[in-house]
């Protein structure tokens, strides 16, 4: 059964799936299973989920790199499986791969990209310049690839997949494996990006990265459309805007079952590693009422915090299993 997923109409949609499914040679299961895809204009469109729920192959499909099983792919006018060159000429990919080339200096990588792609010489130079400004890498444009940093390498493949102005720039987990300043400063240039008008669709199993960057947001697990909508709205879907996780000694199962029958306005309870975690619709001196509850059922508290709700408690909620498992 396909899942049916989009907000506008699909004339306007710069991305459209049909039914696209994706069974890889010897295996037993979908990896991507009956797909209804629909990305507007100037969306910056999230796939989250964790690792084997089909955000890459979903995306190889998108940008030609995995032919289909069944189904249909269009970027913008194109059917991707039918016209894979046409296709090419109007997408940026950001893999998870480095994938600069390591022949070449940090300034050429972006000037013969361009050249590739029928850019004339004098417009592929100052397109460059501008680019390397941009990405605030001009210092390093003679230098080998060799001589950036793992952030560097992203902003420049990022640079280097916009520079032809495609009509939709995908990323696979672009900030994977990057430091804490690296993943922001990479934020900060893909969220000017999106603002700008960009149309983007990010891969990702990083919960901020989405509820940040993305306007609209799918959360996707073994190959099928779980939930759509912002990462407000979806966050919203849960009944509840407080997390408490409450850390005792003690059964997790008779602490749950203490403070959902003590606790108003509980909506949904999870034992997790040495204690529990409790959904509440309303923060109103939730504190005090959880600790009463808790020391009068026996227990012994060792930790409490307070927070508001996550896109990983969305998924949770959704799976009954946690994003990175």
């Amino acid at each position: 059964m396909a899942v049916a997923i989009g907000n506008g109409d699909q004339a306007s949609a710069i991305i459209r799936t049909l039914g696209l499914t994706k069974i890889y040679p010897g295996a037993d299961f979908k990896a991507v299973d009956g797909l209804d895809l629909s990305v507007e204009h100037g969306e910056v469109f999230g796939l989250l989920g964790p690792n084997g729920a089909g955000k890459t192959t979903t995306a190889g499909m998108l940008t030609t790199r995995v032919v289909p099983t069944s189904g249909s792919a269009y970027v913008g006018a194109v059917d991707v499986i039918a016209h894979p060159a046409l296709a090419k000429q109007m997408i940026g990919v950001v893999s998870q791969q480095n994938t600069l080339d390591r022949q070449l200096t940090v300034w050429e990588n972006l000037y013969f990209h361009g050249r590739l792609f029928g850019i004339g010489a004098a417009d592929s130079r100052l397109r460059a310049d501008a680019l390397l400004e941009q990405f605030q890498l001009s210092k390093w444009g003679k230098a080998s690839v060799f001589a950036l940093s793992g952030g560097m390498a992203q902003r420049l493949m990022v640079a280097r997949a916009i520079f032809h102005r495609p009509a939709v720039l995908f990323l696979d987990e672009p900030t994977a494996g990057l430091d804490p300043q690296s993943r922001l400063a990479l934020w900060e240039i893909l969220g000017e990006l999106g603002r700008a008008g960009q149309t983007i669709m990010l891969l990702t199993h990083y919960m901020e990265e989405a509820d940040r960057l993305c306007n609209q947001l799918a959360i996707l697990d073994h190959g099928k459309i779980l939930a759509l909508g912002t990462p407000a709205a979806l966050k919203r879907s849960l009944g509840a805007d407080t997390i408490v996780t409450v850390k005792a000694s003690g059964d997790g199962e008779l602490l749950a079952a203490a403070l959902r029958n003590g606790v108003d306005r509980v909506t949904r309870t999870r034992v997790v590693d040495g204690g529990v975690e409790l959904s509440v619709k309303g923060a109103e001196r939730i504190v005090p009422r959880v600790v009463d509850v808790a020391e009068a059922a026996g227990f012994e508290l060792v930790d409490l915090a307070v927070a508001e709700p996550t896109l990983e408690n969305v998924f949770i909620n959704l799976t009954g299993k946690e994003l990175r498992e």
